[in-house]
């Protein structure tokens, strides 16, 4: 059987190959959950499995627990990182902020605001999201760094806090969508544009 160790990391074993259609099957069912309004302290491996027509052994031979799938369900959201041009620092922040709004911005504001209360009492589940996030992060560590290189951003930028500055606004737009007044088509390049106002040389 296959089995997973920790989020996205995986060991093969005897048995069938894992089935494609089947982990969507799955991370869709967690998805739907969550966005109908059940809390991830609810979402039990039962339902899963139920909401997805499969067994509960399929489910543990792909993820050794609920954690463990949660968090799986929440990277299959976002989608792979963008190639950046490296044209400017400008372009390429526009291109990841792009990137982490995908087609479903709305849903996983409503998962993330599903699974915020987890991450506070559950630290193996908290790491878990970190491993996930930080990927992205770093990688708009890296724009940050190569603009101020460049000259294209002030010197003495916080790089740190701009990128909670710019993950912030995403969580909000994700949450409450047209509540917050910003539509999703241009909220990349008006995010960028605000925070290159107080970020630039």
């Amino acid at each position: 059987m296959t089995s997973t160790t920790s989020a996205g990391q995986e060991r093969k074993a005897p048995g069938r190959p894992r089935n494609a259609q089947a982990d969507q099957a799955i991370l869709d069912a967690v998805l739907t959950l969550l966005a109908e309004g059940t809390s991830a302290a609810a979402v039990s491996i039962e339902s899963v499995a139920a909401k997805a027509g499969v067994g509960k052994a399929t489910l543990y031979r792909r993820w050794p627990n609920k954690e463990a799938l949660l968090i799986d369900a929440v990277r299959s959201m976002k989608g792979p990182l963008p190639e950046l041009t490296g044209a400017s620092a400008r372009a390429d922040l526009i291109a990841l902020v792009t990137a982490n709004r995908s087609s479903r911005a709305r849903e996983f504001g409503i998962v993330t605001a599903c699974i915020l209360p987890e991450l506070q009492r559950d630290p193996e589940l908290n790491r878990m999201h970190h491993a996930v996030m930080e990927p992205r992060r770093e990688r708009m560590r890296e724009i940050l760094r190569h603009g101020i290189a460049t000259g294209e951003f002030r010197p003495d930028l916080d790089i740190n806090l701009t990128v909670l500055m710019t993950s912030g606004p995403s969580m909000m737009l994700g949450m409450f969508g047209d509540a917050t007044g910003v539509s999703e088509e241009d909220f990349p390049t008006r995010l960028v544009d605000a925070l290159l106002r107080g970020a630039g040389a």
